[in-house]
């Protein structure tokens, strides 16, 4: 099946949030999600985005059974590693599922690594759950290190009232 991999466009918004619903509901952590199309219009298409994105397209003849051609999409971000210096880190890789297997995630995780070299990233991170194991086993056979299993990183993370309570203990200026 031909598909096309491009940067994703501030009109595909309504596309990538209805993905991101799709990605919650599979991931099982659908009241976690907070985020809306008018938040990621403004995140990722302002004057310093926060976020980059790609998109996977069909063509209309092989559209989806519910009518859609954006049928995937990777979202990833810049942060910076004191040792190894720029990192992309891929937030978000989905592909609906009537589309897998036929090499469009490949595509989409293959765009990030190339831009990421293009910006001189000496790494690409990204977390998967513990127990998806059809994704774990893709980017393993991709080439990815399981960091957890060969060095003993644990991912932690502030959010709500510690994230409030943590910013509120700053030395006051």
């Amino acid at each position: 099946m031909d598909f096309k991999i491009r940067a994703a466009k501030q009109e595909d918004c309504k596309e990538i949030s209805r993905m991101i619903i799709e990605l919650a509901v599979f991931e099982k952590m659908q009241d976690q999600l907070k985020i809306s199309t008018q938040e990621l219009e403004r995140n990722g298409f302002c004057s310093n985005p926060r976020f980059e994105c790609q998109v996977a397209e069909v063509s209309e003849e092989h559209k989806s059974s519910q009518g859609y051609t954006v049928v995937g999409f990777v979202l990833y971000y810049y942060t910076y590693s004191t040792w190894m210096g720029p990192t992309v880190c891929m937030e978000d890789l989905y592909v609906m599922p009537e589309y897998r297997g036929k090499g469009i995630g490949k595509g989409l995780m293959s765009k990030v690594a190339q831009v990421g070299k293009e910006k001189e990233c000496t790494r690409l991170q990204l977390t998967v759950l513990d127990w998806n194991t059809r994704s774990l086993d893709f980017y393993i056979m991709k080439g990815a290190r399981d960091m957890t299993a060969s060095e003993g990183w644990l991912a932690l993370r502030f959010d709500g009232e510690a994230l409030d309570k943590l910013a509120a203990e700053a030395p006051k200026d």
